[in-house]
């Protein structure tokens, strides 16, 4: 792993130690094996309090380590086939965004989610996860084409927020993600929602309108993100930690306000410590999800949509 979170260096550091008294060890006749057991025991203790402890603004990092799984490994590693679609047929194909056909267990669906690079280059070429206008489009064109020919929909969310560039507002970023947004809440096919790293602002939400949404232990969901949430609230970017604090963003505070359905475990350490193990567990939610939705009929799948968001949040009418 080349990357270490803040939280994670003491149980890096074990882990280091314990690699050095093995190497010295095999290289010598000193036996060090007492010590290295010993070295152990701690280590997966220490992995227990600090990955079993994690705050908010931890959760925070982890979503955004940048040796995090994408859409695309997921689908390499959850489905049989994958048939990328290119394109909105209006304007031109936005790479922030993947999509197309696939198989999975032997059920056609469509599979549609951000897409961050995993260097330099490619997040220039992805322009980080943030979609543009076109980006939307296109996932709106799949989900109609799988309603039309029956498939399922499986959304992967992981974008800091839709581009805010001014080229991306003349092309109409706010329309079509409300466009997305009004199309996906009647759509007669079952959505799958699973926010995967981070979720942010409208820009996650135009895929994240689904009959389920799951997120991973470790992703984030929310409005703004915790600096920005910071700068306006208190005029100070730096008070990000205590902004991811207050704002409940993380898996187990929006499954107890009930704005998302089910927490999926991720492995210990981050999803990115073991992508197999990883996806092993998506799978377990995701076969479960899929064949409860598709047992519905269409009128019930719609119904049980709208009572899912009308329950979301609360609000009091004024009398005049």
């Amino acid at each position: 792993m080349k990357h270490v979170l803040p939280f994670e260096k003491p149980v890096v550091e074990l882990k280091e130690k314990i690699a050095e008294l093995k190497k010295f060890t095999s290289d010598s006749e000193i036996d060090l094996n007492e010590e290295i057991t010993r070295l152990e025991n701690r280590l997966e203790k220490l992995e227990d309090e600090v990955y079993g402890n994690m705050q908010p603004w931890d959760r925070v990092q982890m979503a955004r380590h940048p040796e995090r799984p994408t859409t695309l490994d997921y689908i390499h590693e959850l489905f049989d086939t994958f048939i990328e679609c290119h394109g909105d047929r209006l304007y031109g194909d936005d790479e922030a965004i993947v999509g197309g056909v696939a198989k999975y267990k032997g059920i056609p669906v469509t599979v549609i989610g951000h897409q961050r690079g995993k260097d330099t280059r490619e997040n220039i070429r992805r322009n980080f996860g943030m979609p543009h206008p076109e980006g939307y489009r296109k996932a709106l064109r799949l989900m109609k084409q799988a309603e039309k020919f029956g498939r399922p929909v499986i959304c992967f969310i992981d974008t800091k927020g839709a581009y805010p560039g001014k080229a991306a507002e003349e092309r109409g970023q706010s329309e079509a993600i409300a466009r997305n947004l009004k199309e996906m809440a009647g759509l007669t096919v079952p959505i799958v929602c699973i926010v995967i790293g981070e979720g942010g602002s409208g820009g996650a939400l135009a895929l994240g309108v689904g009959d389920r949404i799951h997120m991973l232990e470790n992703s984030t969901y929310s409005v703004i993100s915790p600096e920005g949430a910071a700068a306006l609230l208190w005029k100070d970017s730096n008070l990000a930690q205590k902004a991811a604090e207050t704002m409940k963003i993380t898996s187990y505070d929006l499954k107890e306000l009930g704005v998302i359905d089910e927490v999926i475990p991720e492995v210990k350490g981050g999803a990115h410590r073991d992508i197999v193990a990883q996806a092993k567990y998506m799978d377990e939610v995701l076969m479960d999800t899929l064949n409860e939705l598709r047992s519905l009929s269409t009128k019930q799948l719609l119904d049980l949509r709208w009572e899912k968001y009308k329950q979301i949040g609360a609000f009091t009418t004024l009398n005049n």
